[in-house]
């Protein structure tokens, strides 16, 4: 079957939904799919691997599109229209605003031979010109969409059911399929050395993008979680590592300076997965601590968990639902600096406790959040899109 992933970032860029997508197209290639990964050509912002926009990923293929026109992760491409000819089945990855006009204009045209998947990784939320756009193609084009893809597949129907679908879904349950999230077991490993009893600090973990797209992560509320943490001469030497890199770096480090932070607060940019699989072993507790719904499930979550390592993140749809509150992390109030001190000291003061965490959490993500499981319900519902009659 020839199948077409549709994203509007991709590796080298790191974030959730590009990272999603790549392990998507490596388990439907696995199950013996000819698949093609369409996603803009930033050229100038990241190194795509190579000079020509259309690359391969060893098991898939890539093909950049160059755009019309880009704004920070925005970029229109209408060139899909004729791109996805002769597909099988094409998966569509919202929010892309970018592809929808091709992809819409596609279906018209196509009429019932144009099998049409739409994953919904989470509502679009921003102030400004920014959050003016975004309501317009929630109001205009997202009915349009829902109604053209046979299928709605999602991360968690928890999220879903609290988000801009929740009447859609109230109506027609039965177009949506959950297909949750997984993680590479034999890459994010947990390590049995003993550096961790040997180190004398605690250490707190944060991973996410550092640029407007990623606002909603809520490091400045874990900046000021840690400037209160540090005051207890009990914790005075926790260290937080911050993973990620983006255009509001310098931003977060200012911040962090003004709370007097220096020696808190270590920024880490540019960290292959290798690496990062050393800062989840050698941490106590990863926190997640987003601010609102643009949070939708939280892929790092389960990287911390595969690594044996307890987590802490915000109550919020969707990402509530990846583990258990009290078995495998805690969850905190969203933008409650207070209880967000509160729950990373519990963590910290409780070393058997937190390593019963982390085994709980090792235990969850090898019986449910594998890419092999993913793998064969998208293949499932692949094969009911692109037989159906109708």
């Amino acid at each position: 079957m020839k199948i077409a992933q549709i994203v509007s970032t991709f590796s080298p860029y790191r974030g959730g939904i590009g990272n999603c997508v790549y392990n998507l197209a490596e388990v439907l290639a696995d199950s013996g799919h000819e698949v093609t990964v369409f996603t803009p050509d930033y050229r100038g912002r990241f190194k795509a691997g190579g000079d020509s926009p259309t690359a391969g990923e060893g098991k898939f293929r890539v093909e950049r599109l160059r755009p019309l026109f880009q704004f920070g992760n925005a970029a229109l491409v209408p060139q899909l229209f004729w791109k996805l000819n002769g597909f099988d089945v094409i998966q569509l990855h919202y929010p892309f605003y970018g592809a929808l006009k091709a992809v819409l204009l596609k279906k018209l045209v196509a009429g019932r031979k144009f099998k049409l998947i739409l994953h919904y990784h989470m509502d679009s939320r921003a102030e400004g010109f920014s959050g003016a756009i975004f309501y317009l193609y929630r109001i205009f084009f997202l009915p349009l969409i829902i109604r053209s893809a046979k299928i709605i597949t999602c991360a968690s129907l928890d999220y879903v059911k609290h988000s801009d679908l929740k009447k859609y879904y109230s109506a027609r349950p039965d177009k949506f399929r959950q297909i949750l999230f997984g993680v590479n077991l034999e890459q994010f490993v947990t390590y049995h050395d003993d550096l961790n009893k040997k180190r004398r600090h605690k250490a707190i973990l944060f991973v996410g993008g550092l640029d407007r797209a990623h606002y909603f992560k809520g490091l400045e509320n874990l900046l000021g979680a840690v400037a209160e943490i540090i005051k207890a001469p009990r914790y005075r030497a926790t260290i937080l590592d911050v993973v990620g890199s983006g255009g509001l770096l310098n931003h977060y480090k200012s911040r962090a300076r003004s709370l007097g932070l220096e020696k808190s607060v270590i920024f880490h940019d540019n960290v292959d997965n290798n690496k990062l699989v050393d800062f989840y072993n050698y941490c106590d507790c990863l926190v997640l601590p987003s601010v609102n719904q643009g949070e939708a499930f939280g892929l790092v979550l389960l990287e911390a968990m595969s690594c044996s390592k307890p987590v802490i993140t915000s109550n919020l749809p969707g990402v509530r639902s990846v583990f258990r509150n009290g078995r495998e992390g805690l969850l905190v109030r969203p933008g409650d600096v207070k209880d967000l001190v509160k729950k990373i000291k519990i963590i910290l003061g409780d070393n058997a406790w937190a390593e019963r965490l982390g085994q709980a959490g090792r235990e969850l993500v090898e019986k449910k959040y594998t890419w092999g499981q993913v793998g064969k319900r998208l293949d499932a519902v692949c094969h009911y899109v692109k037989y159906s009659i109708n």
